[in-house]
């Protein structure tokens, strides 16, 4: 997806102009997670759909340029996806998708191969739509076929929520994820309730992404469910796009390293979650390029 990020140097104005930046940059979920795997060392596959256009030749030059293998369909008659990011004063940031090309990944796109390594991470928008829900749905099928992990980010609680919260709720559970990303308010809106230990009746492991506040695990441990925070230095950042799909990275890159019958204990769940702080405050500390369009 194109990012075309406007952050106002004030707040907006009705009706006349206020000073800021505008810039262009490789976006969408998968691939900002695919781009950070790739950075911290792990051998990535992103499988995604692009116009045949040159911002979708560009953006898969620019992932590309990061070491991520890029396995793209390229959709006639679609223009690639856009997301206008709107960043306020402070860093909040208000989203306008025009997904295009990116909805029309098909199931027989897919081929065993793409899926076929540790594990397979999708943001809930891959299980949204058709073709693209199917495509998503398969994806699993395959991974869980090669034994990989399979991890879901809930992403964004509007779309996610758009047929309602049980449908919602049904759609997680469906895909049946053996590790589960959300932030605090993704969370709640899809269980309803403040509740949080009811994620683990979707995933045996729950992220919660908690910003300046770190983050909270949710595992199902040996004595029953066990729910532990893990502290993070406090970030300030002006824009904070991208800072969660890089935390999955960090914390996938960390989780899968781990011998597979250690990965739930308590110190390697902290490991990784220090190790999602640290890519998020990369993201969110490094010069971020604009996208070059030839």
């Amino acid at each position: 997806m194109l990012d075309v990020v406007i952050a106002a140097g004030s707040p907006l104005e009705r009706g006349t102009d206020v000073t800021g930046q505008v810039s262009l940059r490789q976006g969408g979920s998968a691939a900002t997670t695919a781009r950070w795997l790739a950075r911290l060392g792990a051998r990535a596959t992103l499988v995604c759909a692009v116009g045949r256009d040159p911002i979708g030749r560009a953006l898969v030059e620019s992932i590309e340029a990061d070491g991520v293998r890029v396995r793209a369909s390229r959709v006639a008659g679609a223009a690639t996806g856009r997301i206008g990011v709107v960043v306020a004063p402070g860093g909040e940031r208000s989203f306008v998708a025009d997904r295009g090309a990116a909805d029309a990944l098909r199931p027989d796109d897919l081929r065993p191969a793409w899926v076929a390594g540790d594990g397979l991470h999708l943001p809930a928008y891959s299980l949204l739509g058709s073709p693209l829900g199917e495509a998503g749905r398969r994806a699993i099928e395959l991974a869980r076929a090669a034994g990989a992990v399979v991890s879901l980010d809930l992403a964004s609680a509007a779309p996610l929520l758009a047929k309602g919260r049980r449908a919602a709720q049904r759609l997680v559970a469906d895909a049946a994820p053996d590790l589960l990303f959300a932030t605090l308010a993704e969370a709640e809106a899809l269980l309803g309730s403040s509740d949080l230990l009811r994620l683990l009746d979707a995933a045996p492991l729950a992220v919660l992404k908690r910003g300046a506040g770190g983050a909270t695990i949710l595992v199902h441990g040996a004595a029953g469910p066990l729910r532990f925070d893990v502290a993070t230095a406090p970030l300030n950042p002006a824009d904070t796009t991208g800072a969660g799909d890089a935390f999955d990275a960090g914390f996938l890159a960390s989780f899968l390293a781990a011998p597979a019958d250690t990965r739930m204990r308590p110190a390697a769940l902290r490991r990784a979650a220090l190790a999602a702080h640290r890519a998020a405050a990369r993201q969110l500390s490094s010069p971020v390029a604009e996208l070059r369009l030839r």
